[in-house]
C-alpha cells in the first residue's frame, strides 16, 4: 500500500511465476496467426498479395494499443487496467474464428492485438513491485517468460491446427484468456499510481519524449527493424515450407519448435549487459541476424541440408532478437519510475510498428518474387540498423 515499503519487502517467487506465465499467454496471442497464415487466407478469402496483413492487423492493434492503452498504467489502478484489456483480446479471439470474411477477420485482428497489450502492463509492474536491488532480476524473469511465449506460440498453433484445425486455436486462447483474467483479478495486487498528470497530457508527452531522449530513440529503431525482419521470416518462411519442402502444419510445428532455441540468448544477454557488454552485443545481434538470412541460400539444391539451414537460420535469428530485446529494456527501463510505462509503451509500439511492416511487406514480395525477394528484404533490414548503430559511439559524444 505504501510505496516506500516496497523497497524493504521482497515480491513473493509466486507472484513472480505468474507474471511470467500471464505475459507468455498473453503475448502468445500475437503470434499465433504467422504460422497460420495459408490456411486462414483460404477460409476467409484472403489474396495472397494481402496475407501478409494477417499478421500485420494483429501487430497495428498491439502498437495502437501501446500507445494509447500502456500510458494508462500511470494513471489507472493497474490490476483494472489489465481485467480490462484482457477483455477486449477475449472478445478478438472469439471474433476470429467465426470470421467469414477479410474484413472480420482484420477487426478480429486488431482487438486481438489491442487487448494483448495487458502484457505491457504487467511487465513495468513487476518492476514497480520489486525492490529496486531486486529489480533486474524480476524483470528479467518475467520477460523470459514473455519471450517463451513469443517462441511456442507459433509451433502451438501448428501443431493444434494439424489435428483441430485452426479455428481451435482462437477458441482454446479465448478460454485460457478467460481464466487468466480471473485468476488475476483475484491474486494480482492493486497497484494505484500517483499521477501528476491527466491522460490529455500524458499522451502530449509521449512525443516530446521520443524527441528529447536519444537512447529510447535509438534503441525502438534498433528493435523495430530487428523486429521487422523476424516478421518477414515468421509470416513467409511456414508458407515457403508448405510449398517448396511440403511440410504438413504438424511438421511446420516441430519446425517452429527449433525456433525456441533462441530464447537461451535473452538471460545470457542480460547478464552480459551487466558486464557491460551491451554495444558489443547489439552490434552482434544486427550480424546474426542479416547472416541468418544469408544461410538460407546455402545448398539449396540439396533439400535434407537446406531445411537443416533453415532451422539454424531460425534459431540465429531467434536469438538476435530476443537477444537485443533484453539489452533494449534494460536500457529504457533506466530512465526513471515515473514515466516507466510511457516509455515502455513508446519502444514496444515502435518496434512492433517496424514487425507490422516485416509482415506485410513479407507476404506482398512473397508472392511476387517467392523467398527470394523476400530474403533480401529480411538481409536489408537489419543490415540498416547495424550501419545505423555504427554511428551510436559519435552519436553518445554529442549527447
Amino acid at each position: 500500500m505504501m510505496i516506500e515499503n516496497k523497497e524493504e519487502r521482497k515480491i513473493p517467487s509466486w507472484l513472480i511465476l505468474l507474471l511470467a506465465a500471464s505475459c507468455g499467454l498473453i503475448v502468445a496471442n500475437l503470434y499465433y496467426s504467422q504460422p497460420l497464415v495459408g490456411p486462414i487466407s483460404k477460409d476467409t478469402g484472403i489474396s495472397p498479395g494481402m496475407s501478409g496483413l494477417i499478421v500485420t492487423m494483429t501487430q497495428l492493434g498491439y502498437a495502437a494499443g501501446l500507445l494509447f492503452l500502456v500510458p494508462l498504467s500511470d494513471l489507472l489502478e493497474n490490476r483494472k487496467l489489465t481485467v480490462c484489456t484482457l477483455l477486449v483480446a477475449i472478445v478478438g479471439l472469439l471474433m476470429a474464428p467465426l470470421a467469414k470474411n477479410t474484413e472480420l477477420f482484420f477487426l478480429s485482428a486488431v482487438f486481438i492485438g489491442a487487448g494483448s497489450v495487458a502484457a505491457q502492463v504487467l511487465v513495468p509492474f513487476a518492476a514497480h513491485l520489486a525492490p529496486a536491488k531486486e529489480r533486474g532480476k524480476a524483470v528479467g524473469n518475467v520477460m523470459s517468460g514473455l519471450l517463451l511465449g513469443i517462441m511456442l506460440a507459433r509451433p502451438a498453433a501448428s501443431l493444434i491446427t494439424g489435428y483441430l484445425g485452426w479455428r481451435a486455436v482462437y477458441y482454446l486462447s479465448a478460454v485460457i484468456m478467460v481464466v487468466l483474467t480471473v485468476v488475476l483479478s483475484r491474486l494480482l495486487p492493486k497497484r494505484n499510481p500517483k499521477p501528476l498528470e491527466s491522460y490529455q497530457k500524458i499522451i502530449q508527452s509521449l512525443w516530446h519524449l521520443i524527441c528529447s531522449i536519444p537512447l529510447l530513440r535509438r534503441r525502438a529503431l534498433y528493435q523495430a527493424a530487428l523486429f521487422g525482419s523476424f516478421s518477414l521470416f515468421w509470416t513467409v518462411v511456414p508458407m515457403y515450407l508448405s510449398q517448396h519442402f511440403h511440410l504438413d502444419q504438424k511438421e511446420i510445428a516441430l519446425f517452429g519448435f527449433a525456433g525456441v532455441a533462441g530464447a537461451v540468448a535473452a538471460p545470457i544477454a542480460g547478464r552480459l549487459a551487466d558486464k557491460g557488454y551491451s554495444r558489443l552485443l547489439t552490434g552482434i545481434a544486427f550480424l546474426l541476424a542479416a547472416s541468418s538470412f544469408g544461410l538460407t541460400h546455402v545448398f539449396t539444391n540439396q533439400e535434407g541440408i537446406s531445411l537443416f539451414l533453415f532451422c539454424a537460420s531460425a534459431i540465429l535469428l531467434d536469438m538476435a532478437v530476443s537477444g537485443n530485446l533484453v539489452l533494449g529494456q534494460q536500457a529504457i527501463y533506466s530512465l526513471g519510475d515515473e514515466i516507466r510505462g510511457r516509455v515502455n509503451g513508446l519502444f514496444m509500439a515502435i518496434f512492433f510498428l517496424g514487425g507490422a511492416a516485416g509482415s506485410a511487406l513479407g507476404g506482398f514480395t512473397y508472392a511476387r518474387g517467392g523467398w527470394n525477394m523476400a530474403s533480401v528484404l529480411g538481409f536489408v533490414l537489419p543490415l540498416a540498423a547495424f550501419l545505423y548503430y555504427l554511428t551510436e559511439k559519435k552519436v553518445r559524444r554529442q549527447d
